[in-house]
């Protein structure tokens, strides 16, 4: 499990991310939503170990996130950023070995190949990746980090995905397809946490939903019990309506006309 306890985070100053505490849990797809600005990156990036706590502590399996050596998290956890430049002019199958080489695992062709197919790139290995458009260089970097963290669950120790506005570049048949991803890792022992902006995505794909606002965690649970109308004003400020779908009851979002 990867914890966080009390954690905050300043830039500059300022606060990001106020004192906050939160489990990583495997076998939990968690997503995290919340307005432009309110902290969800740099909880994402403080939970995969990329940015130090100013306070409190992260901790992997009890152990301080920041005393595990950075080949051993390669292989117990894989980021997806928000955005990723390469410079250089790599084929499709050299991006995505970029991952088995992070996750120190041997590059095999065959890995490639089946990452690819994963994310609906099946022959696209000898492309370049600067001629693709901007949803399938998405799915690249998805491939590359599949390939770098392996099966969800491996010598008994679980592992973890971090998606940090996976789905923004992509059509909404990819979008569910890279949700669905993320939740089959999850049921199989593995941890996730996303970041989306996608409400009623979110509520149809998350077991966890962790709400934030002005960097801090206003709400924690499951969809049902947490998304409503108040919920939305405070946070998003907004005129909209929380329904619920036939069982299993997933809660869903309208907008309101401003009339």
């Amino acid at each position: 499990m990867i914890r966080i306890d009390e954690a905050s985070v300043h830039y500059r100053g300022r606060a990001a991310l106020h004192p906050s505490s939160l489990d990583v849990e495997p076998g939990a797809f968690t997503i995290v939503v919340g307005p432009n600005g309110a902290g969800k990156s740099t909880l994402l990036k403080l939970m995969a170990g990329e940015i130090k706590p100013d306070e409190g502590s992260v901790l992997l399996d009890e152990r301080p996130l920041s005393s595990v050596p950075a080949r051993e998290l390669a292989r117990r956890r894989a980021v997806l950023p928000q955005s990723s430049a390469l410079a250089f002019p790599f084929t499709v199958a050299e991006v995505v070995r970029l991952g088995l080489d992070a996750g120190g695992r041997a590059s095999r062709a065959q890995d490639i190949v089946d990452a690819l197919k994963r994310v609906d790139l099946d022959g696209f290995s000898g492309r370049y990746y600067q001629e693709l458009s901007g949803g399938e260089q998405q799915r690249v970097h998805l491939a590359r980090v599949l390939c770098q963290i392996g099966p969800p669950v491996a010598h008994g120790k679980p592992r973890y995905l971090f998606l940090d506005e996976p789905i923004s570049s992509l059509d909404i048949r990819h979008q569910l397809a890279v949700l669905s991803i993320g939740r089959d890792f999850a049921r199989a022992g593995g941890g996730v946490v996303a970041v989306l902006h996608d409400l009623n995505l979110a509520a149809g794909f998350a077991d966890r939903l962790v709400v934030l606002a002005h960097g801090a965690i206003v709400a924690d649970g499951s969809p049902a019990a947490i998304l409503t109308d108040g919920l939305i004003a405070r946070v998003f400020h907004l005129n909209l309506r929380v329904g619920a779908l036939p069982p299993p009851g997933i809660p869903f979002v309208l907008p309101q006309s401003a009339a």
